[in-house]
């Protein structure tokens, strides 16, 4: 990469006292970035009544679908502070009662209704938890999570990929007509950011090398990929849209490595095959045409805390009619999820988890990286220019 993209002219050398202060506010995202769309639960996780709590970016957030439609609330009673989705309690199909004392909210406004032993308690009417913004799109619940005076929330479209143009075979939007969409959901047991840099990481293909999925189809991977010139990384930056990077592995301006002779080994399988991958804010990676050609995998990494990230990994393809979703669920079931979803990103998950520890330990600031690791540096630099706000420890936190 060139001194524009990541100010070290793309020399090997010590890149943390030259670069860190460029992305100094990525640095300072343990707990990820706020005013952003976040998916929550797939919808069919969500049943009609049903109420359900997670926690985003240190966010605790309870679910309650009524009539179809999702309503997400603080999960803290005012009172006494306990969890409402521990005990779930609905008397109304418009409200949500804390099952310890009976304070009883408003899922719309938040404001508290009544209180099941005080009915007449001059408390009631003036207090209320915070409420936060829904949309559920592609079998996929979102909440937009940040400051609850951030109005308006941004188009859900702008926290997602950008529609892929530049291809002779695009693969499908998540948010196209006719499209397949199924997944899974993991916590993994690592900062969030560590989990971004490994989805597009350019020099981690040795930890797929023996991965089933590789063997089964005889793909020849290759070893790692290094950035040699500017063109191998286009930033993503659409008006009012999504914003991110492109790895542009299918141009010239990368260089593929399929063996090494110093320790004499060589990338196994006969037929080429290089993803091309992008990343957005705030921790969405995109890998076109996987794991078969015409799927698109969507990872998210999205921040629970300082420590752990719930890991969504979506597929995508086109399914226009029963035949075909018919036939995108028997690869599904019996192809993708078990060696794609499980066997390959297992390996990325136990990559993320090993190096917790250490970056936890001022990591960030001991790291040594390497000529492949421009990829890293200019992600940094991008996610510290376009995020909204630094989420800040719940503890501290003004919307907390």
């Amino acid at each position: 990469m060139g001194k524009d993209a990541t100010g070290t002219g793309g020399k090997a050398q010590p890149r943390q006292s030259l670069t860190a202060r460029q992305y100094a506010p990525y640095l300072e995202a343990e707990w990820g970035f706020k005013n952003c769309w976040y998916p929550a639960l797939f919808s069919a996780e969500l049943r009609e009544g049903g109420v359900k709590g997670v926690t985003m970016a240190g966010h605790e957030i309870g679910l309650r679908r009524v009539g179809g439609r999702v309503f997400a609330f603080q999960d803290r009673c005012l009172h006494r502070g306990v969890r409402m989705s521990l005990r779930p309690t609905c008397f109304t199909d418009d409200t949500i009662t804390c099952w310890y004392h009976g304070f009883t909210y408003d899922l719309g406004s938040g404001v508290l209704r009544t209180i099941v032993a005080s009915p007449e308690d001059p408390l009631i009417g003036k207090v209320r938890i915070r409420t936060y913004p829904v949309e559920e799109r592609a079998g996929i619940i979102f909440v937009f999570v940040g400051d609850e005076n951030y109005d308006p929330a941004p188009p859900l479209a702008a926290d997602l990929p950008i529609h892929i143009t530049d291809d002779q075979n695009p693969v499908a939007h998540i948010l196209d007509d006719h499209v397949y969409v199924r997944g899974i959901h993991r916590t993994g047991n690592s900062n969030w950011r560590l989990a971004v840099e490994n989805g597009f990481d350019p020099g981690h293909l040795l930890i797929h090398r023996d991965n089933l999925i590789v063997a089964a189809t005889d793909r020849r991977m290759g070893l790692g990929a290094q950035p040699i010139s500017q063109d191998a990384i286009k930033i993503i930056d659409e008006p009012d849209g999504p914003k991110g990077m492109m790895n542009m592995y299918n141009t010239r301006a990368y260089k593929f490595f399929t063996q090494n002779r110093e320790i004499g080994i060589k990338a196994r399988g006969k037929q080429p095959y290089y993803a091309r991958t992008s990343v957005f804010l705030p921790g969405l990676l995109l890998v076109e045409h996987w794991p078969v050609a015409g799927w698109a995998q969507y990872e998210w990494y999205v921040p629970i805390d300082d420590k752990h990230h719930e890991y969504w990994e979506v597929l995508v393809g086109r399914a226009r009619n029963e035949e075909e979703r018919s036939e995108a669920d028997y690869q599904y079931t019996n192809f993708f999820e078990p060696l794609a979803l499980k066997d390959f990103n297992d390996n990325d998950l136990f990559a993320r988890e090993a190096m917790q520890s250490f970056y936890e330990r001022d990591g960030w600031n001991r790291e040594t990286l390497c000529a492949f690791d421009d990829a890293t540096i200019v992600w940094r630099k991008v996610a510290a220019r376009f995020n909204r706000g630094i989420q800040e420890p719940p503890l501290r936190g003004a919307a907390r």
